[in-house]
């Protein structure tokens, strides 16, 4: 199937390593100029270097922190500087550490506001007037399953991550008739070092072992496995394409069929 993306100019933010190098990856595969961002300029130029070695394709990419404005902001700019155009945009971040209620500070709150929510507005306060002014575009946010169900021990990444949604929803009515499309993608439990890392910090509150909790994880996905990179990647390519253009304000779940609820 041809995607249709051939050409267009694809920003991909904390792209440095799992779900969004596996996402840039994709969208090089499918003949997209890739530009991707992330805080540490060593990650980034080894995976430029590995979609370059896997795609053939050049990477641009550029050191920046998404919760800095002004940076997404010059990053933006200097993307569409060197391409002319800004077409497809994948928010993305890191997620705010696991805890719980009654260990949360004010500042844990601003701080996963600013991570998750706000680097979302940034990136769409840039790229969608591009995009309007070509009558064309893709703006695509990477959340969480617990968009459509809360997942235990992430508190701050339940609250707002279903923020970040209804921004997208909200979004993808305001723009539509401009020929562009606002959707979430929303990962289930996926083989990735943040996955790596909450299941260290829930094996340490109970006693028990890492592989138990991936165990556990496993156990309640009908798919009985974790997900991969590359399944959660095939996704985001398809809905950044040509082919999904009536496809708009949606939460789809990759999951293995972990979310319970009817939509």
């Amino acid at each position: 199937m041809d995607l249709g993306l051939r050409g267009r100019v694809a920003i991909v933010a904390a792209a440095s390593k799992g779900l969004g190098k596996a996402v840039a990856e994709e969208l090089a595969r499918e003949g997209a100029e890739v530009a991707i961002c992330a805080r540490t300029p060593r990650g980034l130029e080894q995976a430029a270097a590995a979609i370059r070695a896997a795609t053939g394709r050049d990477v641009f990419w550029q050191a920046l922190d998404v919760t800095d404005p002004a940076a997404v902001a010059a990053f933006v700019a200097a993307v569409e500087q060197r391409f002319s155009r800004v077409d497809i945009c994948i928010t993305n971040s890191g997620g705010p550490p696991s805890k719980l209620f009654s260990e949360t500070t004010v500042q844990d709150w601003r701080a996963a506001t600013d991570l998750l929510l706000m680097s979302a507005v940034s990136f769409a306060r840039e790229v969608l007037p591009r995009m309007r002014k070509n009558r064309w575009g893709r703006f695509l946010t990477i959340t969480s399953v617990a968009v459509k169900q809360p997942v235990d021990g992430l508190l701050l990444s339940n609250s707002l991550r279903a923020a970040v949604a209804g921004l997208a929803r909200t979004l993808a009515n305001e723009y539509a008739a401009h020929g562009i499309t606002v959707n979430n993608v929303c990962p289930g439990y996926t083989r990735t070092e943040r996955l790596d890392d909450l299941a260290g910090t829930l094996s340490s509150r109970s006693g028990g072992a890492p592989d138990d909790v991936f165990a556990n994880w496993s156990k309640q996905i009908p798919a009985g496995r974790l997900g991969r990179p590359e399944e959660f990647a095939a996704l985001v390519a398809f809905l950044a394409s040509e082919r999904a253009s009536y496809i708009n304000g949606t939460s789809i779940a990759v999951d293995g069929g972990l979310s319970r609820g009817l939509l």
